[in-house]
């Protein structure tokens, strides 16, 4: 696996785990997963370019 990958499945659980489905989490609304979604798009933006 690449470094690239690798930070991709990383990414992507991190905006599910982000997601405003748990109880605890109901009062924070979509800033997490909308913050780890940005920071998703911008890595597979860089891995398509071949950055990463």
């Amino acid at each position: 696996m690449t470094l690239g990958t690798i930070l991709l499945i990383v990414l992507i659980l991190m905006l599910i785990g982000g997601l405003p489905t748990w109880p605890h989490s109901k009062n924070w609304g979509y800033y997490p997963s909308a913050g780890f979604g940005t920071v998703l798009i911008v890595v597979i933006i860089l891995m398509v370019l071949g950055r990463i």
